[in-house]
């Protein structure tokens, strides 16, 4: 009998990382790519211009109160030369060796550098990979820019998006936060919605509404016979504490977005329920767009003033329409008759307050009085 060929090994995807457990099982770790890495180093660059900064203004200050024979241009450069070593090298090195792989850089994009075995790294291996990055990658001291090339090649060809430093050290840098891609739960069911709008829904708790979201997010994701066996064991426990029972005939999964949906649809109403009430009792904490100012415009001549009477007379405060003079006769403005005079104003004397206008207000008239004439009622 003839031996089958045995099938060429599939590539892994390009987001898998290749890493394997003792107990001979893969792990679900993704591969860091270009993209996340040059985000991480722009990071890592700024936190080391921040560090070289503050070295700088130390030894500077310390220099200034040494005696004038100890410093001059050696003693300087050594000092320099020390900062940069310290700063490109011993920044990486110092943050991978206690920070579980990670840089500044790394920790905000979501970063871990390990071994190639998915093991912690080693001092040695962060080591060599700062120094291979500063020599030919970056900052590239030897052949700059045939050096960052390069560096980019490897990174966009290698199938785990490793860097020359990597290569050498022997190292791996992988995410740690890992990627799900979720889908809308639906918010109703139509054929169901009849049930819905009367099931009671108070014995279901929050930790089991969870399961049954996070259940229809990744529905899709899994095979027979795990997802329907998965479904029946969470309708049976959602069944236990919902009632009345719903009308069969429909899937488990259908089931738990009807009653999903409903719950839903419920503190969403609530939630108004709550809003409203509080914009009645404290209205300022909503927010209101300021009400444009009303344009006021009077006509030429006196302005109306309402009075006690509820009449309108005539308003002796006229702006540039008039100027109200001593017999109550209004002239065009700058315009003075002759014969007035002008009472003087002191100097400092406060601005003048404009009439506000007040609503008429009618007095009550109480029942003539035993002469015949009115007396109005002030005393109330």
């Amino acid at each position: 009998m003839r031996a089958q060929p045995r099938p060429p090994a599939r590539p892994a995807p390009w987001g898998d990382a290749g890493l394997v457990s003792g107990e001979a099982v893969e792990l679900d770790v993704r591969a860091a790519r270009i993209g996340s890495r040059v985000l991480a180093l722009l990071l890592d660059v700024l936190a080391q211009a921040a560090l070289m900064l503050v070295l700088s203004m130390s030894v500077g200050i310390a220099m200034l109160n040494l005696p004038e024979g100890l410093v001059d241009g050696a003693l300087a450069g050594g000092i320099a030369t020390v900062g940069l070593i310290l700063v490109l090298v011993g920044y990486p090195v110092l943050c991978e060796r206690f920070n579980h792989g990670r840089t500044l850089g790394k920790m905000a994009v979501g970063l871990r550098v390990v071994s190639a075995d998915g093991a912690p790294v080693a001092a040695r291996q962060s080591l060599i990979r700062a120094l291979v990055g500063v020599a030919v990658e970056w900052p590239g001291l030897v052949l700059p820019l045939v050096s960052w090339v390069a560096g980019v090649t490897v990174m966009v060809t290698d199938r785990r998006g490793r860097r020359l430093g990597d290569l050498v050290a022997g190292t791996l840098v992988v995410h740690t936060r890992t990627a799900t891609t979720w889908r809308p739960v639906p918010t109703a069911v139509p054929a169901l919605a009849g049930w819905a709008g009367v099931v009671d829904l108070s014995r279901l708790d929050d930790g089991l509404a969870l399961a049954a979201r996070q259940y229809l997010a990744r529905v899709h994701q899994l095979a027979e016979p795990a997802r329907g066996r998965l479904g029946h064991g969470l309708w049976t426990e959602v069944s236990a504490v919902v009632t009345p029972p719903p009308p069969p005939g429909m899937p488990e999964s259908v089931y738990l977005a009807a009653v999903l949906g409903e719950r839903h649809r419920r503190a969403r109403y609530r939630l108004g329920l709550d809003r409203s009430a509080a914009a009645t009792l404290w209205p300022e904490l909503t927010l209101h767009p300021p009400a444009p100012p009303r344009a006021t415009t009077s006509a030429a001549g006196p302005a109306a003033v309402a009075t006690s009477e509820g009449a309108a007379g005539p308003d002796f405060t006229a702006g540039p329409a008039g100027v109200a003079t001593s017999e109550g006769a209004v002239g065009p403005a700058g315009a003075v008759p002759p014969g007035t005079v002008r009472p003087a104003v002191p100097v400092g004397a406060p601005a003048a307050v404009p009439v506000q206008p007040v609503p008429g207000v009618r007095p009550a008239v109480a029942p003539a009085a035993p002469g015949g004439v009115p007396v109005p009622d002030v005393g109330t």
